[in-house]
């Protein structure tokens, strides 16, 4: 059903602002959207989702269509893959109906259970019967048997985030932290979107919440060894995470609570975080180019915080704690610059005695290889697994610790989506980590380092009558302006010919060093099982080959990214994949940045665009130091108020003020009231600016949340009901009908 014959959309009347800077007048009809304190601003935006559900409406059936779809293919009763901390095996369970996941737990002191035994003991004894690994029904639970018995054992709830969550509109869990000695979790929750957290602490014994209470947190903490003390982050009035506290147990936080540690370069973050040791907590301040961590012995509750390495412009680190043979303390360095002050692009692992704080100190641990980015490293007591990227694909090297052998972990394919699992515990030659690919589901993996043995714990069950088999993934290059080869992942049916004629969604972000990976997606099904095929352009400024792929897409780089962006498209077209009446785009945040530019670039090029939370006001927003994050982003997109080469060059860019009047693509625009990463003026201003000066039909919608902030509806159901909404959108506006 194609979206035509919509009714009249709303109106944002002009209330002409000009802002003035570097001799530059730039108007500002929209302003006035920024200030959620007039009522004619939550008027409006009423208005505007009244629209969009107007617009919508004849796709109400098919929304429906795809929600159940994607209903039919989840497990709604289902067990994550267990994990063993501390004497205990740690999971989430969902149940059908319900939101949110019920966090769980089950004691093996003697760790004499595996993995796949808890998981299914845990599944069988979930209620209605869960689904089994291989999609059939298990057994009825039967009673609880004996610790390590073969009865059902359903285990201890930990937290169920639906009692929490209670009729919020939005909720979400930032901090989750089980004490070292696994009786009290510290736990911090969000019910509105902002991201500004209440702390509370859980006795795990009784089940009861202790009478502590701390207000206005951010994500992220770390226990003492003691286990007396919580450290936690709090942000400023921008939303900085700047300071971090100590909290003691028993005591008012209000009054007692001591700053131990605060940040006063606006351009830095604030983390804590505890060794997997335990024996270190580690406070990390990190901007964009920069970072500096310090630590503190875990054992001291009221010690002072010493630094690491001391920061230095351009020169990144992070750090681990290692036993290394024959040697004290050690830290394992991950840094983009050597003892020699040499630049390591793709940074080098290093070891570092704890106490020694000058950089000629650093010694290397592994050989640095250029071509090879590093990108994070967690050490064990007796290995390192290091995550890195090659050739844009990762990999997982592991390392033993005594005589430095290392091996690369194999995978089943040539192209797949890897990271970290949770990984608790110090003392484990078993590691675990994620897997999937475009055409395989989610995996949990468990990986002996010494065996070189790998376990699927568990695969994400596909129902629906899914079959890998079914699909075919490829990767492409595309050809940028300036010679660059740009690659691009592609997944669709079997047999799909290359004609033109089949629909396409293609997908960037292309900001801030993240890699976009070839990762599974239950709902994607909805699309491929329609013959559409799905692209991922992998453009500069993600982190997708390296260092250098992240500095050719930003500052005075950033059109880079929108030039592979369009590059990317034209090579679908041209390979016979799509067609451009037939090509939908979609990008979020920074990527609904990139659709805002792209659609103002080559409008004819797109028939849909989809932009979530987008940051399409760039210049605006870069402008404001007093605006959430914008000091902190200076260094991701210039600084336009005090540089006039950065300002000239982002309004070439922006996309609010690039806005012209050409015929846009049908565009469906999502903003959070909550937001405070991505204003939701910005995509509010960008909607009404584009109706007042675009030609054409095609209808611009926006729908705004209004209870909720940059990620969108929280709950599971909500969540796929709107993914469900923005499928309509892309199907209908292509012209696919069913």
């Amino acid at each position: 059903m194609p979206l035509v014959d919509v009714p009249q959309p709303p109106v944002a009347p002009r209330r002409p602002v000009t802002h003035l800077a570097h001799e530059d007048a730039r108007p500002d009809d929209w302003h006035w959207l920024a200030n959620r304190d007039d009522p004619a601003v939550m008027e409006y935006l009423e208005t505007e989702n009244a629209y969009a559900d107007a617009v919508l409406g004849p796709t109400a059936p098919l929304q429906e269509r795809l929600f159940e779809e994607i209903r039919a293919r989840v497990a709604e009763t289902d067990i994550s893959a267990p994990t063993f901390h501390g004497g205990w095996w740690y999971w989430s369970r969902t149940v059908a109906g319900r939101q949110y996941p019920v966090h769980c737990r089950r004691a093996d002191p003697n760790r004499s259970l595996s993995a796949s035994h808890v998981l299914a003991a845990a599944r069988a004894a979930l209620p209605g019967a869960g689904v089994a690994g291989d999609g059939t029904m298990p057994p009825r639970p039967g009673p609880p048997g004996p610790l390590g018995g073969t009865a059902p054992h359903p285990g201890q709830v930990v937290l169920d985030e639906n009692i929490l969550a209670h009729r919020s509109e939005y909720f979400a869990v930032g901090v989750f932290d089980v004490r070292p000695d696994q009786q009290v979790l510290a736990y911090a929750v969000d019910h509105d979107g902002s991201e500004r957290h209440t702390l509370r602490f859980r006795d795990l014994g009784s089940g009861d919440d202790l009478a502590d209470v701390v207000e206005d947190v951010y994500y992220g903490g770390a226990w003492s060894s003691g286990c007396t003390s919580f450290y936690y982050v709090r942000p400023d009035k921008a939303m900085r995470p700047s300071q971090v506290w100590r909290h003691v147990l028993g005591t008012a936080a209000a009054a007692k609570d001591q700053l131990v540690f605060q940040e006063d370069d606006e351009r830095f973050f604030v983390s804590v975080a505890l060794t997997r040791s335990q024996r270190f907590v580690l406070v990390t301040c990190e901007s964009k180019m920069a970072s500096e961590t310090h630590y503190l012995r875990a054992d001291k509750e009221r010690g002072q915080f010493t630094v690491v390495l001391a920061r230095r412009e351009g020169v990144e680190y992070d750090v681990d704690h290692a036993v290394l043979p024959g040697q004290a303390d050690t830290w394992v360095v991950r840094a983009n610059q050597g003892p020699d002050g040499e630049r390591l692009d793709n940074f080098a692992v290093f070891e570092l005695p704890v106490g020694e704080s000058r950089p000629a100190a650093l010694k290397p641990l592994l050989p640095y290889r250029p071509s090879v980015k590093v990108e994070s490293v967690a050490v064990f007591a007796r290995h390192m697994l290091v995550l890195e990227r090659s050739e844009g694909i990762e990999q997982l090297r592991a390392v033993r610790l005594a005589d430095r052998g290392e091996h690369v972990i194999a995978q089943p394919e040539p192209a797949y989506a890897l990271s970290e699992g949770t990984n608790p515990e110090w003392d484990s030659d078993v590691i675990r980590f994620a897997y999937s690919s475009l055409v395989s589901p989610p995996a949990s993996v468990d990986y002996d380092l010494e065996q070189r043995q790998r376990t699927t714990v568990k695969e994400t069950t596909v129902g629906g009558g899914f079959k890998r088999a079914d699909y075919r993934t490829e990767r492409l290059w595309a050809e940028a302006d300036d010679g660059t080869r740009i690659p691009v992942s592609v997944v669709c049916r079997r047999g799909q010919p290359l004609d033109g004629t089949a629909p396409c969604l293609l997908y960037g972000y292309g900001s801030y060093e993240h890699p976009v990976d070839p990762a599974f997606s239950l709902a994607r099904l909805n699309l491929l099982e329609r013959g559409f095929v799905f692209a991922i352009a992998h453009v500069r400024g993600g982190g997708e080959m390296g260092r250098p792929w992240y500095e050719q897409g930003r500052l005075m780089h950033k059109r880079n990214t929108f030039g592979d962006f369009v590059a990317c498209a034209q090579r679908l077209i041209a390979g016979g994949w799509t067609s451009s009446d037939r090509l939908a785009i979609r990008g979020a945040s920074a990527g609904g940045l990139l659709m805002g530019a792209v659609a103002n670039m080559r409008p004819d090029l797109f028939q849909a665009v989809v932009a979530e939370v987008p940051f399409v006001d760039v210049l605006t927003t870069m402008s404001d130091e007093c605006l959430p994050l914008t000091v902190t982003e200076w260094e991701e997109w210039g600084n336009p108020r005090d540089d006039p080469a950065a300002y000239a060059y982002m309004k070439t860019y922006s996309p609010y003020d690039n806005v012209r009047p050409v015929g846009y693509p049908s565009m469906f625009v999502t903003a959070g009231l909550n937001d405070p990463r991505v204003g939701y003026w910005e995509p509010t201003k960008w909607v009404a600016k584009l109706r007042a000066t675009k030609t054409g039909t095609n209808p611009v919608v926006l729908r705004t949340e209004m209870g909720t902030g940059h990620q969108g509806p929280s709950g599971r159901y909500d969540a796929w009901r709107d993914e469900a909404r923005a499928q309509a959108f892309v199907l209908a506006a292509v012209g696919v009908e069913s």
